[in-house]
């Protein structure tokens, strides 16, 4: 109710043409009714003629009625739909991203897009119906003060097709929610095929994604059949039972009109208003698909809204800017139930320090970061930034002063200003300009066809992995943040991409708290303490001469990986490619 508040007056409005649409509908039948008394004992021309106008009058008002009900009806729906629908995507972006650990991006847009329309029909169904009531609340009203006894038939066959309605309610219900789930999964398919289809096609897995695909829709096909079967046995059930009740009144006001008990036009009435009291009930049945999806959308919709969100503030205390002191005390975290990923963790990052994190996938390194910028719920323990709970601080203010560049940076379509300045809107250009000529001379932009202005593509894809990189570290610089988390990439790049790339990380470096999911041994070297991680656990920290020296897993990880980026690796290769007989 409270989406169809600011929709008072128009409400108020449609309502009141309800009410006219009912009296003009109910007025039809008793004008006719009337008139077929009247012409019995005074038949003539000008009766006739103005039973003709008075039924043509009461056409012409509800059909203005009518259009001016639906014309409101429409911009309130419209107005509701466009409210629901954005206050459904504001849950969506503001959900934190353990919420979509459990629902794939394919059902949320289905939530925000299709429910919602559905929502909306449903809406303008129930308008149409409740129309429809009204004009039968009026006639029964009429038939009543006309003979009671033939009322009584009528209305004593009502809660026969309530009854009906009623009890295939709930079945309807059940398989179109499943029909909805069904088609859900069908959008999750064709969202995660567009969104992966160049490593499918690298893999050359395009007849697996169709199998996929193929089954998912083959489902969707089982459960929406049959919901289909059991939807179109609701109407020519409740019809059938209509027809009963109908045959009922013919005979019974048949018998009462040839006995003298009522009149000829007071039979037609009561005919006649049969349809005006059971096709509501008929037509809630025939619409029962659509009103039920409405239902089921509705309770999706609501569902993305109103779920409870993992990461909770127990404050929302202003954040001045930070130094960047940040300690893990005692910090518990796991993903999921039975998963820990952290255990009892300590750690202290002092301001403007480089931390590089190295270890095996699954250690905990991105989780470590995922805390810092509080996108996850630790269990236990307390995350400490600038000595204060980051429980207690104002979200938004301190991530403004976070730079977070992922392995796989995201652009968003447009050009590379437009993604630059995605990190702070009211950059100019020219600062942008000066920053991105910072790194490297700017040697970057002249491989782009129009510079700064290029577009990028859909996420990107207009450009390589390293300008993808670059773009993403100056939108950083652009931010000038107090707290600097990097996942390094592992894909390889050129020696002079991967040059600027390195440039554009140490000026980044140079003011900031870092930290550094290391991939790359200059990164490694380059910072003030490498923190080694195995099963969620610091087994190792120290510099990289420090750790090599030691002998331990440092060691270890530095021969499997870092070792071949070495100068003296390389060297040695050029010296065993000179003498390969020994």
């Amino acid at each position: 109710m409270r989406y169809f508040q600011p929709q008072v007056r128009r409400l108020v409005a449609i309502i009141i043409f309800l009410a006219i649409i009912a009296a003009s509908g109910a007025a039809l039948p008793m004008i006719v009714a009337r008139g077929v008394d009247i012409i019995r004992t005074h038949s003539s021309p000008l009766i006739v003629f103005l039973l003709g106008g008075a039924v043509l009058a009461s056409g012409v008002v509800t059909w203005l009625a009518n259009w001016a009900r639906r014309r409101l009806t429409v911009r309130a729906i419209g107005d509701v739909v466009m409210a629901l629908r954005l206050e459904a995507f504001r849950a969506a972006a503001t959900h934190d991203l353990s919420f979509y650990d459990r629902f794939s991006s394919g059902r949320i847009v289905s939530r925000i897009t299709s429910d919602t329309s559905d929502f909306g029909d449903v809406v303008t169904l129930v308008t149409d119906v409740t129309s429809q009531i009204l004009q039968a609340l009026i006639l029964g009203v009429v038939l009543v003060r006309l003979n009671w006894r033939l009322s009584l038939y009528l209305f004593a066959f009502l809660p026969v097709l309530f009854l009906a309605a009623g009890s295939l309610r709930d079945v309807a219900r059940r398989v179109t929610r499943r029909g909805m789930r069904a088609l859900a999964n069908v959008n999750a398919a064709i969202k995660e095929t567009i969104s992966g289809i160049a490593v499918a096609k690298n893999f050359r897995q395009e007849e697996a994604i169709y199998s996929e695909f193929d089954q998912a829709n083959r489902q969707s096909y089982r459960v929406n059949v049959k919901r289909g079967f059991i939807l179109s046995l609701i109407f020519p059930l409740l019809n059938a039972l209509g027809g009963l009740g109908t045959a009922l009144l013919v005979y019974v006001g048949g018998l009462s009109t040839v006995q003298g008990v009522v009149t000829a036009g007071t039979w037609y009435l009561f005919i006649e208003s049969l349809d005006r009291f059971w096709f509501p009930v008929l037509n809630l049945s025939s619409f029962s698909a659509q009103v039920q999806a409405g239902l089921s959308a509705a309770e999706r919709i609501f569902a993305l809204i109103d779920a409870e969100p993992a990461v909770v503030q127990v404050d929302q205390q202003p954040v001045p800017p930070l130094r960047g002191d940040i300690r893990f005390e005692h910090v518990w975290f796991r993903y999921a139930e039975g998963e820990p990923v952290l255990q009892d963790f300590n750690l202290h990052i002092s301001p403007e320090e480089t931390i590089a994190f190295v270890g095996h996938t699954g250690a905990g390194k991105t989780s470590i970061t995922r805390l810092v910028a509080r996108f996850y719920e630790f269990q236990r323990g307390r995350v400490l930034v600038d000595g204060r709970d980051i429980r207690t601080l104002d979200l938004h203010a301190h991530r403004r002063q976070l730079g977070i560049v992922s392995q796989s940076p995201f652009l968003f379509s447009g050009t590379v200003m437009e993604n630059i300045r995605y990190a702070r809107p009211d950059a100019t250009q020219e600062e942008i300009r000066d920053l991105a000529y910072s790194i490297g001379d700017g040697e970057w932009l002249e491989t782009l066809p129009d510079g700064l202005r290029t577009d990028v593509g859909e996420r990107g894809n207009y450009l390589s992995m390293g300008q993808r990189q670059l773009v993403a570290l100056v939108r950083v610089l652009v931010q000038r943040p107090t707290i600097f988390i990097l996942d390094e990439a592992t894909a390889s790049i050129d020696p002079f991409t991967e040059w600027q790339i390195q440039q554009a990380i140490d000026i980044i470096l140079e003011k900031t708290t870092s930290i550094v999911i290391a991939h790359r041994l200059s990164t490694v070297k380059a910072a003030d303490r490498i923190i080694v991680m195995k099963k969620g656990q610091i087994i190792e920290e120290g510099n990289h001469d420090q750790l090599m020296a030691r002998g331990g897993h440092y060691a270890e990880l530095y021969n499997t990986y870092f070792r071949h980026q070495s100068l003296e690796y390389v060297e040695q290769v050029g010296q065993w490619a000179e003498k390969p007989d020994q």
